[in-house]
Protein backbone atom coordinates (compact mmCIF):
# COMPACT_ATOMS: atom_id res chain seq x y z
CA UNK A 1 0.00 0.00 0.00
CA UNK A 2 1.40 3.42 -0.91
CA UNK A 3 0.74 6.54 1.11
CA UNK A 4 1.28 10.13 -0.06
CA UNK A 5 3.98 11.27 2.36
CA UNK A 6 3.28 14.89 1.60
CA UNK A 7 -0.21 14.53 3.14
CA UNK A 8 0.75 12.63 6.29
CA UNK A 9 -0.20 14.32 9.54
CA UNK A 10 2.52 15.93 11.65
CA UNK A 11 2.27 13.03 14.13
CA UNK A 12 0.76 9.57 13.79
CA UNK A 13 -1.18 8.48 16.88
CA UNK A 14 -2.68 5.04 17.33
CA UNK A 15 -4.73 3.62 20.21
CA UNK A 16 -3.28 1.89 23.25
CA UNK A 17 -4.96 -1.30 22.10
CA UNK A 18 -3.07 -1.15 18.80
CA UNK A 19 0.21 -0.66 20.66
CA UNK A 20 -0.52 -3.69 22.84
CA UNK A 21 -1.31 -5.78 19.79
CA UNK A 22 1.95 -4.66 18.16
CA UNK A 23 3.98 -5.52 21.25
CA UNK A 24 2.25 -8.85 21.69
CA UNK A 25 2.95 -9.95 18.12
CA UNK A 26 6.61 -8.90 17.92
CA UNK A 27 7.85 -12.51 17.90
CA UNK A 28 5.40 -13.62 15.22
CA UNK A 29 6.18 -10.62 13.03
CA UNK A 30 9.91 -11.24 13.41
CA UNK A 31 9.51 -14.84 12.28
CA UNK A 32 7.47 -13.84 9.25
CA UNK A 33 9.97 -11.11 8.40
CA UNK A 34 12.78 -13.69 8.47
CA UNK A 35 10.88 -15.96 6.10
CA UNK A 36 10.14 -13.04 3.78
CA UNK A 37 13.83 -12.05 3.73
CA UNK A 38 14.85 -15.56 2.65
CA UNK A 39 12.27 -15.51 -0.15
CA UNK A 40 12.96 -12.01 -1.49
CA UNK A 41 16.71 -11.42 -1.00
CA UNK A 42 19.04 -13.93 -2.73
CA UNK A 43 22.10 -12.63 -0.91
CA UNK A 44 20.43 -13.18 2.47
CA UNK A 45 20.67 -16.98 2.05
CA UNK A 46 24.40 -16.71 1.43
CA UNK A 47 25.06 -15.16 4.83
CA UNK A 48 26.31 -17.26 7.70
CA UNK A 49 23.92 -18.48 10.39
CA UNK A 50 25.34 -15.94 12.82
CA UNK A 51 24.91 -13.09 10.34
CA UNK A 52 21.31 -14.05 9.57
CA UNK A 53 20.57 -14.26 13.29
CA UNK A 54 22.04 -10.77 13.71
CA UNK A 55 19.78 -9.39 10.98
CA UNK A 56 16.71 -11.08 12.47
CA UNK A 57 17.59 -9.48 15.80
CA UNK A 58 17.78 -6.15 14.03
CA UNK A 59 14.31 -6.72 12.58
CA UNK A 60 13.01 -7.54 16.06
CA UNK A 61 14.57 -4.39 17.50
CA UNK A 62 13.00 -2.41 14.69
CA UNK A 63 9.51 -3.72 15.46
CA UNK A 64 9.93 -3.00 19.16
CA UNK A 65 11.32 0.40 18.24
CA UNK A 66 8.18 1.11 16.19
CA UNK A 67 6.04 0.62 19.27
CA UNK A 68 8.30 2.89 21.34
CA UNK A 69 8.35 5.45 18.55
CA UNK A 70 4.54 5.53 18.44
CA UNK A 71 4.28 5.75 22.21
CA UNK A 72 6.73 8.67 22.54
CA UNK A 73 6.18 11.39 19.91
CA UNK A 74 9.19 13.32 21.24
CA UNK A 75 11.46 10.46 20.11
CA UNK A 76 10.75 11.07 16.43
CA UNK A 77 14.17 12.26 15.32
CA UNK A 78 17.10 10.55 13.68
CA UNK A 79 19.38 10.30 16.75
CA UNK A 80 16.60 8.89 18.94
CA UNK A 81 15.51 6.41 16.29
CA UNK A 82 19.13 5.34 16.17
CA UNK A 83 19.10 4.82 19.93
CA UNK A 84 15.86 2.82 19.77
CA UNK A 85 17.54 0.39 17.38
CA UNK A 86 20.44 -0.01 19.80
CA UNK A 87 23.61 -1.34 18.10
CA UNK A 88 21.69 -2.33 14.97
CA UNK A 89 23.49 0.10 12.60
CA UNK A 90 26.86 -1.16 13.84
CA UNK A 91 25.79 -4.76 13.30
CA UNK A 92 24.57 -3.86 9.84
CA UNK A 93 27.87 -2.25 8.82
CA UNK A 94 29.77 -5.33 9.93
CA UNK A 95 27.53 -7.62 7.91
CA UNK A 96 26.27 -5.87 4.77
CA UNK A 97 26.77 -2.83 2.59
CA UNK A 98 24.60 0.29 2.71
CA UNK A 99 22.78 -0.75 -0.49
CA UNK A 100 21.87 -4.11 1.03
CA UNK A 101 20.94 -2.46 4.32
CA UNK A 102 18.37 -0.32 2.52
CA UNK A 103 17.12 -3.39 0.64
CA UNK A 104 16.75 -5.09 3.99
CA UNK A 105 14.68 -2.23 5.41
CA UNK A 106 12.43 -2.15 2.35
CA UNK A 107 11.85 -5.91 2.53
CA UNK A 108 11.09 -5.78 6.26
CA UNK A 109 8.59 -2.99 5.65
CA UNK A 110 6.92 -5.06 2.93
CA UNK A 111 6.54 -8.00 5.32
CA UNK A 112 5.22 -5.84 8.14
CA UNK A 113 2.76 -4.03 5.83
CA UNK A 114 1.44 -7.36 4.57
CA UNK A 115 0.85 -8.83 8.04
CA UNK A 116 0.35 -6.00 10.54
CA UNK A 117 -2.98 -4.49 9.33
CA UNK A 118 -4.77 -7.79 9.82
CA UNK A 119 -3.75 -7.80 13.48
CA UNK A 120 -4.83 -4.25 14.20
CA UNK A 121 -8.27 -2.95 15.26
CA UNK A 122 -10.05 -1.67 12.17
CA UNK A 123 -9.88 1.98 13.32
CA UNK A 124 -6.06 1.83 13.59
CA UNK A 125 -5.17 -0.01 10.38
CA UNK A 126 -4.61 2.97 8.08
CA UNK A 127 -2.87 4.92 10.85
CA UNK A 128 -0.56 1.99 11.54
CA UNK A 129 0.39 1.77 7.87
CA UNK A 130 1.22 5.47 7.89
CA UNK A 131 3.24 4.93 11.06
CA UNK A 132 5.20 2.07 9.47
CA UNK A 133 5.93 4.21 6.43
CA UNK A 134 7.12 7.17 8.48
CA UNK A 135 9.11 5.04 10.90
CA UNK A 136 10.85 3.07 8.15
CA UNK A 137 11.81 6.30 6.42
CA UNK A 138 13.31 7.64 9.66
CA UNK A 139 15.22 4.41 10.25
CA UNK A 140 16.55 4.45 6.68
CA UNK A 141 17.80 8.01 7.15
CA UNK A 142 19.38 7.08 10.49
CA UNK A 143 21.21 4.06 9.07
CA UNK A 144 22.36 6.00 6.00
CA UNK A 145 23.69 8.68 8.33
CA UNK A 146 25.62 6.08 10.34
CA UNK A 147 27.11 4.57 7.17
CA UNK A 148 28.12 8.05 5.97
CA UNK A 149 29.80 8.87 9.27
CA UNK A 150 31.61 5.55 9.24
CA UNK A 151 32.84 6.22 5.70
CA UNK A 152 34.13 9.64 6.76
CA UNK A 153 35.89 8.10 9.75
CA UNK A 154 37.48 5.43 7.57
CA UNK A 155 38.61 8.08 5.11
CA UNK A 156 40.15 10.17 7.88
CA UNK A 157 41.83 7.11 9.37
CA UNK A 158 43.19 6.05 5.97
CA UNK A 159 44.60 9.56 5.49
CA UNK A 160 46.36 9.34 8.85
CA UNK A 161 47.82 5.94 7.95
CA UNK A 162 49.07 7.32 4.63
CA UNK A 163 50.60 10.34 6.38
CA UNK A 164 52.43 8.02 8.77
CA UNK A 165 53.75 5.96 5.85
CA UNK A 166 54.99 9.07 4.04
CA UNK A 167 56.69 10.28 7.20
CA UNK A 168 58.33 6.89 7.77
CA UNK A 169 59.73 6.83 4.23
CA UNK A 170 61.04 10.39 4.47
CA UNK A 171 62.65 9.78 7.85
CA UNK A 172 64.32 6.61 6.64
CA UNK A 173 62.83 4.38 9.31
CA UNK A 174 63.79 0.68 9.33
CA UNK A 175 62.52 -1.29 6.36
CA UNK A 176 60.38 -3.56 8.55
CA UNK A 177 58.44 -0.58 9.91
CA UNK A 178 57.93 0.91 6.46
CA UNK A 179 56.76 -2.46 5.12
CA UNK A 180 54.31 -2.76 8.02
CA UNK A 181 52.87 0.70 7.44
CA UNK A 182 52.66 0.01 3.69
CA UNK A 183 50.67 -3.16 4.35
CA UNK A 184 48.28 -1.16 6.56
CA UNK A 185 47.35 1.12 3.65
CA UNK A 186 47.08 -1.77 1.18
CA UNK A 187 50.31 -1.19 -0.77
CA UNK A 188 50.69 -4.00 -3.34
CA UNK A 189 53.69 -3.13 -5.54
CA UNK A 190 56.82 -5.14 -4.77
CA UNK A 191 59.27 -3.01 -6.75
CA UNK A 192 59.41 0.36 -8.45
CA UNK A 193 58.56 3.53 -6.53
CA UNK A 194 58.12 7.13 -7.65
CA UNK A 195 58.14 9.95 -5.09
CA UNK A 196 56.68 13.32 -6.11
CA UNK A 197 56.95 16.49 -4.03
CA UNK A 198 55.30 19.83 -4.73
CA UNK A 199 53.41 22.68 -3.13
CA UNK A 200 50.06 21.80 -1.59
CA UNK A 201 47.08 23.83 -2.81
CA UNK A 202 45.35 26.24 -0.46
CA UNK A 203 42.47 23.87 0.29
CA UNK A 204 43.23 20.23 0.89
CA UNK A 205 40.19 18.25 2.02
CA UNK A 206 38.98 14.66 1.76
CA UNK A 207 37.33 15.29 -1.61
CA UNK A 208 40.52 16.75 -3.07
CA UNK A 209 42.65 13.85 -1.78
CA UNK A 210 40.18 11.29 -3.10
CA UNK A 211 40.13 12.89 -6.55
CA UNK A 212 43.95 13.05 -6.64
CA UNK A 213 44.21 9.36 -5.73
CA UNK A 214 41.82 8.45 -8.54
CA UNK A 215 43.96 10.38 -11.01
CA UNK A 216 47.09 8.59 -9.78
CA UNK A 217 45.52 5.15 -9.96
CA UNK A 218 45.02 5.65 -13.70
CA UNK A 219 48.76 5.26 -14.27
CA UNK A 220 49.98 3.64 -11.03
CA UNK A 221 49.00 0.48 -9.18
CA UNK A 222 49.45 2.12 -5.75
CA UNK A 223 49.05 5.74 -4.68
CA UNK A 224 49.65 7.22 -1.22
CA UNK A 225 49.05 10.92 -0.60
CA UNK A 226 50.56 12.87 2.28
CA UNK A 227 50.52 16.54 3.23
CA UNK A 228 53.32 17.93 5.38
CA UNK A 229 52.85 21.60 6.06
CA UNK A 230 52.72 23.34 2.71
CA UNK A 231 54.09 20.34 0.80
CA UNK A 232 52.14 17.66 -1.03
CA UNK A 233 53.93 14.31 -1.28
CA UNK A 234 52.92 11.33 -3.43
CA UNK A 235 54.25 7.80 -3.20
CA UNK A 236 53.41 5.83 -6.35
CA UNK A 237 54.04 2.17 -7.07
CA UNK A 238 53.68 0.15 -10.26
CA UNK A 239 53.82 3.22 -12.50
CA UNK A 240 53.22 2.52 -16.17
CA UNK A 241 53.49 5.83 -18.07
CA UNK A 242 55.27 8.24 -15.73
CA UNK A 243 55.55 11.33 -17.94
CA UNK A 244 51.93 11.20 -19.07
CA UNK A 245 50.87 10.58 -15.51
CA UNK A 246 52.87 13.52 -14.20
CA UNK A 247 51.20 15.84 -16.67
CA UNK A 248 47.82 14.50 -15.58
CA UNK A 249 48.34 15.27 -11.88
CA UNK A 250 50.43 18.44 -12.25
CA UNK A 251 47.37 20.76 -12.01
CA UNK A 252 46.57 19.31 -8.57
CA UNK A 253 49.68 20.89 -7.06
CA UNK A 254 49.97 24.45 -5.88
CA UNK A 255 52.24 27.07 -7.42
CA UNK A 256 55.95 26.33 -7.53
CA UNK A 257 58.22 23.49 -8.60
CA UNK A 258 57.22 19.83 -8.66
CA UNK A 259 60.08 17.38 -8.23
CA UNK A 260 60.05 13.62 -8.61
CA UNK A 261 62.52 10.79 -8.01
CA UNK A 262 62.44 7.12 -9.00
CA UNK A 263 63.86 3.91 -7.59
CA UNK A 264 63.60 0.34 -8.83
CA UNK A 265 63.63 -1.10 -5.32
CA UNK A 266 60.67 -1.76 -2.98
CA UNK A 267 58.97 0.91 -0.92
CA UNK A 268 60.84 -0.21 2.21
CA UNK A 269 64.07 0.92 0.50
CA UNK A 270 62.73 4.14 -1.00
CA UNK A 271 63.91 6.53 1.74
CA UNK A 272 66.87 7.81 -0.25
CA UNK A 273 64.65 8.35 -3.27
CA UNK A 274 62.12 10.26 -1.15
CA UNK A 275 64.80 12.41 0.46
CA UNK A 276 66.21 13.27 -2.97
CA UNK A 277 62.81 14.49 -4.14
CA UNK A 278 62.23 16.35 -0.88
CA UNK A 279 65.58 18.19 -0.98
CA UNK A 280 65.20 18.70 -4.72
CA UNK A 281 61.94 20.54 -4.12
CA UNK A 282 63.69 22.92 -1.72
CA UNK A 283 66.63 23.44 -4.09
CA UNK A 284 64.64 23.74 -7.33
CA UNK A 285 64.22 27.57 -7.17
CA UNK A 286 68.00 27.85 -7.69
CA UNK A 287 67.47 26.64 -11.28
CA UNK A 288 65.33 29.36 -12.78
CA UNK A 289 64.78 27.47 -16.04
CA UNK A 290 63.98 24.11 -14.51
CA UNK A 291 61.32 22.15 -16.42
CA UNK A 292 57.99 21.37 -14.81
CA UNK A 293 58.02 18.78 -13.36
CA UNK A 294 61.72 18.26 -12.64
CA UNK A 295 63.55 15.02 -11.94
CA UNK A 296 65.60 15.13 -8.74
CA UNK A 297 68.47 13.68 -10.76
CA UNK A 298 68.49 16.84 -12.87
CA UNK A 299 68.92 18.97 -9.74
CA UNK A 300 72.19 17.46 -8.51
CA UNK A 301 74.15 20.76 -8.45
CA UNK A 302 71.39 22.64 -6.65
CA UNK A 303 70.91 19.81 -4.17
CA UNK A 304 74.65 19.69 -3.51
CA UNK A 305 74.67 23.44 -2.83
CA UNK A 306 71.78 22.89 -0.44
CA UNK A 307 73.92 20.40 1.47
CA UNK A 308 72.38 17.14 0.23
CA UNK A 309 75.01 14.42 0.90
CA UNK A 310 73.35 12.06 -1.58
CA UNK A 311 73.72 14.62 -4.37
CA UNK A 312 77.37 15.22 -3.49
CA UNK A 313 78.01 11.49 -3.53
CA UNK A 314 76.21 11.09 -6.87
CA UNK A 315 78.23 13.88 -8.48
CA UNK A 316 81.52 12.56 -7.14
CA UNK A 317 81.00 8.85 -7.70
CA UNK A 318 79.01 9.25 -10.90
CA UNK A 319 81.10 11.90 -12.66
CA UNK A 320 84.44 12.83 -11.07
CA UNK A 321 85.61 9.32 -10.16
CA UNK A 322 84.71 7.71 -13.54
CA UNK A 323 86.47 10.53 -15.42
CA UNK A 324 89.52 10.19 -13.22
CA UNK A 325 89.61 6.43 -13.70
CA UNK A 326 89.05 6.73 -17.46
CA UNK A 327 92.25 8.78 -17.85
CA UNK A 328 93.28 10.09 -21.29
CA UNK A 329 93.01 13.65 -20.06
CA UNK A 330 89.21 13.63 -19.75
CA UNK A 331 89.21 15.56 -16.48
CA UNK A 332 91.57 18.19 -17.82
CA UNK A 333 89.62 18.43 -21.05
CA UNK A 334 86.25 19.11 -19.46
CA UNK A 335 87.84 21.60 -17.05
CA UNK A 336 89.58 23.49 -19.83
CA UNK A 337 86.54 23.38 -22.08
CA UNK A 338 84.25 24.90 -19.46
CA UNK A 339 86.77 27.56 -18.45
CA UNK A 340 87.53 28.39 -22.07
CA UNK A 341 83.96 29.44 -22.69
CA UNK A 342 82.98 26.22 -24.49
CA UNK A 343 85.44 26.93 -27.30
CA UNK A 344 86.97 23.95 -29.03
CA UNK A 345 89.84 25.97 -30.45
CA UNK A 346 90.72 27.61 -27.14
CA UNK A 347 90.59 24.24 -25.37
CA UNK A 348 92.81 22.66 -28.03
CA UNK A 349 95.38 25.45 -27.71
CA UNK A 350 95.50 25.17 -23.94
CA UNK A 351 95.90 21.39 -24.05
CA UNK A 352 98.25 21.47 -27.07
CA UNK A 353 96.07 19.01 -29.00
CA UNK A 354 94.05 19.08 -32.20
CA UNK A 355 90.41 20.23 -32.11
CA UNK A 356 89.32 16.80 -33.28
CA UNK A 357 91.00 15.34 -30.22
CA UNK A 358 88.96 17.73 -28.07
CA UNK A 359 85.79 16.63 -29.86
CA UNK A 360 86.67 12.99 -29.31
CA UNK A 361 87.36 13.56 -25.62
CA UNK A 362 84.11 15.49 -25.15
CA UNK A 363 82.25 12.60 -26.75
CA UNK A 364 83.99 10.18 -24.40
CA UNK A 365 83.07 12.35 -21.43
CA UNK A 366 79.41 12.09 -22.46
CA UNK A 367 79.72 8.32 -22.82
CA UNK A 368 81.40 7.91 -19.44
CA UNK A 369 79.17 10.24 -17.39
CA UNK A 370 75.93 10.61 -19.33
CA UNK A 371 76.33 14.41 -19.29
CA UNK A 372 77.22 16.34 -22.45
CA UNK A 373 79.73 19.15 -21.79
CA UNK A 374 78.59 20.87 -25.00
CA UNK A 375 75.18 21.49 -23.41
CA UNK A 376 75.27 24.49 -21.03
CA UNK A 377 73.23 22.82 -18.31
CA UNK A 378 75.22 19.58 -18.49
CA UNK A 379 78.45 21.55 -18.43
CA UNK A 380 77.32 23.19 -15.17
CA UNK A 381 76.65 19.75 -13.68
CA UNK A 382 80.10 18.56 -14.75
CA UNK A 383 81.78 21.67 -13.39
CA UNK A 384 80.07 21.20 -10.03
CA UNK A 385 81.15 17.55 -9.94
CA UNK A 386 84.75 18.52 -10.62
CA UNK A 387 84.71 21.05 -7.80
CA UNK A 388 83.29 18.49 -5.37
CA UNK A 389 85.77 15.87 -6.52
CA UNK A 390 88.70 18.19 -5.84
CA UNK A 391 87.34 18.91 -2.37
Amino acid sequence: MSVDTGRLPAAVTVSEEALEVLRGNTGQLTTEVGQHLEQQLPWYKQLSTEERASLRLIAQRGIVGLANWLQDPAARSLPLVNELLGPAPTDLMRTISLQRALQLIRTIVEAVEARLPGLMPEADRSLMLEAVLRYSREVAFAIADVYARAAESRGAWDSRLEALLVDAVLRGEPGEQIASRAAAVGWQSSTGVVVIVGAAPEQVDAVYLSHLRRQCIRFAADAVVGVQGDRLILLLGGVTTLQNGLQRILPHFGEGPVVYAETEGPLAQASRCAQSAFVGYSAAPAWSRAPQPTAAQELLPERALAGDPHAKEALTSGIYTPLEEAGHGLLETVDCYVNAGHSLEATARELYVHTNTVRYRLKRITEVTGWDPMEPRDAYVLQTALALGRL
